[in-house]
């Protein structure tokens, strides 16, 4: 993909990933993902962000097709210091060494531990505009969304927000990089995997960092991920105001761990109950096979969770403690759950399941089922039950 012209001045020099099949190493990239970053062409020439490592020489030439005759790089701006975005700027710096490097007091820090950087950084304040010309870069500081460092960059003349990874998503760039070439339902369900995954924990930032920005003037969002948003940016900006709220729409996750099909039956028949009680958004995971952040971006997007595991060597099916584990480090809140489990000669998963349930800060919906072996027939209609109770407390919602 070619430079693209955002607004007069300013265009996307970024690049797509299709080589990575996991993003910091744990999350799926089955359809890539895009590095955005960015070229300002004003009285001075100004880059915002770089892209990973590998990706330089691409990003390099989209640098060199853009810059006017006789001009050099004067700045580079450093909203996030996360290395798919700082990967390249070390050997950037050796293509223009009169660059100077512009971030805040922890950037700074950053970029000498990460790539031994010290001299020609320039260290900025919150609220502290960077004149270029005709266009001023007013920086934001947004900590924790989701590194200590992360800031935002809004050019103040065409109200154009550099975002850094906020409102960014998996998914690489298809020929299309704004948000009315592109299909924005799958970018949402991108946009929310990362979301719950890598940065829901720090929500409260978040929100934060939107009462920062209130009365800011928003135009068009350039997030280093994912598309840039000039159609519609509130769209963007309201969906994660309300994730990061944790507000949830009306369904239910159902997530199981079955070895030999025994507590797969009870699970066919939780959902059997909630079909009967009307639930028409339901989400079948199968533990073992699900990657954990599909089904966190499923819990983080509706109202009900139900888990039924097996018992493994007295505990807890280990896939399914992992699942636990992750839902208490993302402080996932304000949910229904129910549980279910099943064991042969010895217990272990119904009660590591219900001290997750009651220690969260969740509603409990009963009954509890735990099956020996095989569940029964009464197993089932309880089963049914939980579905059917499941789907009154997602449908009249008390927390």
């Amino acid at each position: 993909m070619k430079p693209t012209g955002i607004v007069e001045g300013i265009y996307w020099i970024g690049v797509n990933d299709f080589e990575t099949t996991l993003f910091e190493a744990l999350w799926p990239l089955p359809k890539g993902v895009s590095y955005n970053a960015y070229m300002l062409i004003d009285e001075k020439i100004v880059l915002v962000d770089t892209v990973k490592g590998p990706y330089f020489p691409a990003y390099l030439d989209k640098i060199k097709s853009l810059l006017p005759a006789g001009k050099k790089v004067d700045y580079l701006i450093v909203n996030h210091m996360e290395p798919d975005h700082s990967g390249s700027i070390k050997v950037l710096r050796e293509a223009f060494p009169d660059m100077k490097i512009v971030g805040n007091q922890k950037t700074a820090g950053m970029l000498e531990a990460f790539y031994g950087l010290k001299d020609g950084v320039v260290s900025i304040k919150d609220g502290e505009i960077l004149d270029i010309g005709a266009k001023k870069l007013e920086f934001h500081m947004t900590p924790m969304v989701h590194w200590p460092e992360t800031m935002m960059t809004f050019e103040k003349t065409t109200n154009t927000l550099f975002a850094g990874d906020a409102f960014g998503g998996f998914g690489a760039l298809n020929g299309g990089i704004f948000d009315d070439e592109v299909d924005v339902d799958y970018y949402e369900d991108e946009v929310l995997r990362y979301f719950s995954n890598i940065v829901g924990r720090y929500s409260s930032m978040v929100q934060k960092a939107f009462d920062k920005l209130k009365g800011v003037d928003i135009k068009i969002i350039c997030a280093t991920h994912g598309p840039i948003w000039r159609s519609n940016p509130a769209h963007i900006i309201e969906l994660y105001d309300r994730w990061s709220k944790q507000e949830t729409e009306e369904g239910v996750v159902l997530v199981y761990g079955s070895m030999y099909g025994n507590t797969q039956k009870m699970m066919e028949a939780v959902a059997t109950g909630l079909v009967q009680g009307g639930v028409e958004k339901i989400r079948v995971h199968n533990i073992s096979t699900s990657h954990l952040s599909f089904i966190i971006r499923d819990i983080w997007r509706f109202r009900g969770l139900v888990m039924g595991s097996c018992t493994y060597n007295m505990e807890l099916f280990p896939p399914m403690k992992q699942l636990v584990s992750a839902i208490e480090n993302r402080k996932i809140v304000d949910r229904n759950i129910g549980v279910f489990g099943s064991y042969t000669w010895s217990g272990g998963a119904l009660k590591e399941l219900q001290e997750f349930a009651s220690k969260s800060k969740c509603a409990q919906v009963l009954p509890v089922i735990e099956a020996k072996s095989s569940p029964t027939d009464e197993d089932i209609e309880k089963c049914i039950e939980l579905g059917l109770n499941m789907a009154k407390a997602v449908k009249s919602p008390t927390c």
